[in-house]
Parts: structure tokens; C-alpha cells; sequence
């Protein structure tokens, strides 16, 4: 977990035409969005390594297959 310390400037438009700027230390706590987009990113990395290990496995049951074709000729 990130426990750095950030400085967060918000501008918020206000009635006079200004915009007014708060500024808010964020005690190292990501935001939820931030949390859930690496969560995601995490899964979309653990499915896509699963994915290429599954195709690997399938070639490797052809290879066999051929194989073995070969031998009974």
C-alpha cells in the first residue's frame, strides 16, 4: 500500500466568480477508484496469463496427438 504523504488541492467554483482552493493531505490512503482500478488490472493480468497458459497446454495435446499419429503410421 502506497504510505506516502500527498497534497490534494480541490478548486471549488464559488458565487463571485472566484474559484476557491482547498488543500487536503491525503495520509497515504489511495482513493477507492484508484484501489479498484488495480484491482482490475491485477485480474485482467492473472486471466490473460491463464489464458495463454491454457492455449500453451492446447498445443502442447496437438503436438502429442500428432505425434503419437505418426507412430501408428
Amino acid at each position: 500500500m502506497d504510505t506516502t504523504t500527498r497534497l490534494v488541492k480541490v478548486i471549488y467554483p464559488s458565487n463571485d466568480g472566484r474559484n476557491k482552493v482547498e488543500e487536503d493531505y491525503n495520509m497515504g490512503r489511495k482513493d477507492e477508484e484508484e484501489e479498484k482500478e488495480e484491482e482490475d488490472e491485477k485480474e485482467e493480468e492473472e486471466k490473460e496469463e491463464k489464458e495463454k497458459e491454457d492455449e500453451d497446454e492446447e498445443e502442447e495435446a496437438e503436438e502429442e496427438e500428432e505425434e503419437e499419429e505418426e507412430e501408428e503410421e
